[in-house]
């Protein structure tokens, strides 16, 4: 039998399985393998050195994960592509460019709020009565919600506020991208998509602090609303 474990390709392909794995973005060889077109043994194949992985499977691995090509074939060292991977590709700002004033585009969500948003995210008063402010060159309708907890690690982390576009029912998503998610609660989660045939039916929400905190999964009907992680300000060093 040959062996394949040689092939960069291979070889690369295993780290990136294992990163995946690792942060739960995957749910183990019979996801990815779902992922790309494949059966579970053949990505066992591929992962014991014992096959190639297919010129189609690498396609359908850099539509779904964002693996960046060039980490795949050796000839760079970032394994994911600008804002797909574990680390969210969520840019950071410094808390202090918060600015109030001027346009003040930017609603402001306390922790303590989030219930009453989760309630009456559609009402004008409510919005109205929360605070306001801006960030230099983040233009548009905003919302930003202040995260309490530690599920999203190392991404967000406790006391960041995340500056968030709604988006309208229907609007394409991107699997193992970070959203608010709003049902009965607010939640800043990756999410998978499930699907029933070409129709969504709900989402897998995953915390990247994987260790401590499942995914889970909430039907299409339960949500009320998803916004779009656009950035995060923080009050930690920025790398």
């Amino acid at each position: 039998m040959s062996d394949f474990s040689e092939n960069i390709v291979n070889q690369r392909f295993r780290k990136v399985f294992q990163e995946l794995e690792r942060h739960n973005l995957i749910k183990g060889k019979s996801d990815i393998a779902k992922k790309l077109g494949t059966y579970n043994h053949v990505i066992n194949s591929i992962l014991k050195g014992q096959r190639n992985i297919t010129v189609d499977q690498l396609h359908k691995l850099f539509e779904h994960y964002g693996v960046d090509a060039n980490y795949l074939f050796g000839l760079a060292e970032d394994m994911f592509l600008e804002g797909f991977g574990p680390n969210g590709g969520i840019p950071a700002r410094a808390m202090h460019e918060k600015q109030r004033g001027g346009r003040e585009n930017i609603t402001l969500v306390p922790e303590r709020a989030m219930a009453g948003y989760a309630l009456d995210f559609q009402d004008r008063d409510f919005l109205d009565s929360l605070q306001k402010f801006s960030i230099p060159g983040m233009e548009g309708q905003l919302i930003g919600f202040e995260i309490n907890g530690d599920s999203m690690m190392p991404t967000i982390t406790n006391g960041d506020i995340v500056i968030c576009e709604p988006l309208e029912r229907g609007s394409p998503l991107r699997d193992n991208h970070v959203y608010v998610i709003v049902t009965d609660v607010v939640v800043a989660k990756r999410i998978q998509q499930i699907r029933e045939g070409n129709e969504l039916a709900g989402l897998r929400l995953i915390s990247d602090n994987g260790s401590v905190y499942k995914p889970y999964e909430v039907e299409l009907e339960d949500i009320r609303q998803i916004l779009k992680v656009k950035c995060r300000l923080t009050a930690h060093a920025i790398a």
